[in-house]
């Protein structure tokens, strides 16, 4: 017999003789109103009084503990318990870190709105998939630098993300060193499994780092890198300032799929070409099914038992009502 969510009762049949009390108290009631004393104590005149003292108001506290302590005596013999349930959860372990190209040509309209917010918004929703992964994320033009490092607190990883625009490194596209970057966030992981996904727009033509020799330094510390190209073929619409507002140029797109298809295979990786919205979108969720981690799950029930509270409170119960009775609500005999 469950009282509470997680409580419940071994012997309830012992609840039963609850009701005793409420009979109890009903028969004194109607015994008390069918024979009714009146004492007179000559020469005493505040006896007659209709003003009750302190004393007489609450006379009927000592009978209450009284009750009270049979109530909690009876439940603690029905046996309530409590349960406590969860899952224990063993995780393979996935470290991620991305790497997001935010040059100024991620400002093209070949995606809606553009590049780079189409990929922060499905960056992020690839992020709020996850479960038990920590993920980082390395932003990169001309240079590179960590905008947020591996954290489980998916709520600061997309305010960060959040927080990203073009213009905030000068311009370029240094793929080698955003590799580098991100190796340097999962080094020193002792995750099981270590990743990289980088997304970019267009060619190495920055950076200190070469990206074939980022790629072997990846390899040397087991780093998996899935690369994305995303642009259009052929040509994107490109929006320029002007004096006379804004306008539309159309670019060449280049996207050099082969250096990226080589980075992703040589690591163990996988390279995607997103041409658009939804090819991108798919391209996440192909990498998720890729890289999920594999989770154990062991349920629990613990059981706990709650006789001794209820014992307890009915002897120091008894305990009040024995002293109040011999002491402030003493009777005359």
């Amino acid at each position: 017999m469950k009282f509470f969510a997680n409580y419940e009762f071994l012997q309830p049949m012992y609840l039963w003789f609850l009701l005793i009390i409420p009979a109890v108290l009903g028969w004194k009631y109607f015994a008390a109103k069918k024979d009714k004393a009146t004492v007179v104590y000559p020469g005493t005149a505040e006896f007659f009084s209709d003003t009750k003292s302190v004393r007489a108001r609450f006379s009927f506290i000592p009978a209450l503990l009284r009750y009270l302590a049979l109530a909690a005596i009876i439940i603690a013999i029905a046996r309530p318990v409590s349960y406590t349930s969860g899952e224990n959860i063993n995780t393979e372990g996935i470290d991620i870190v991305l790497v997001l190209d935010i040059s100024g040509s991620m400002l093209a309209e070949d995606f809606k709105p553009n590049r780079l917010d189409a990929a922060k918004k499905l960056t992020k929703e690839f992020v709020l998939e996850r479960q038990t992964d920590r993920i980082g994320l390395v932003i990169f033009s001309r240079d590179a630098f960590t905008q947020c490092p591996l954290t489980v607190d998916y709520k600061v990883l997309t305010d960060q993300l959040h927080a990203v625009k073009s213009g905030m490194i000068e311009d370029g596209t240094a793929i080698g060193n955003a590799i580098t970057n991100g190796i340097n966030r999962l080094k020193d992981s002792d995750a099981k499994s270590k990743v990289l996904i980088l997304l970019t727009d267009g060619v190495n033509n920055a950076g200190e780092v070469d990206p074939i020799t980022a790629t072997e330094i990846a390899k040397t510390f087991g780093v998996r890198i899935y690369t994305i190209g995303v642009g259009t073929v052929g040509e994107a619409p490109y929006p320029f300032n002007t004096p006379f507002g804004k306008q539309y140029q159309m670019v060449p797109v280049q996207i050099d799929d082969a250096m990226l298809t080589k980075i992703a295979t040589q690591t163990g990786g996988k390279y995607f070409r997103a041409t658009g919205n939804n090819k991108l979108e798919s391209v996440y969720r192909e990498i998720d099914k890729l890289e999920r981690s594999i989770i154990e799950v062991t349920s629990y029930r613990n059981k706990s038992e709650h006789f001794y509270p209820f014992a307890i409170a009915s002897l120091i119960l008894v305990l009040f009502e024995f002293l109040l009775g011999r002491t402030y609500f003493r009777r005359l005999a």
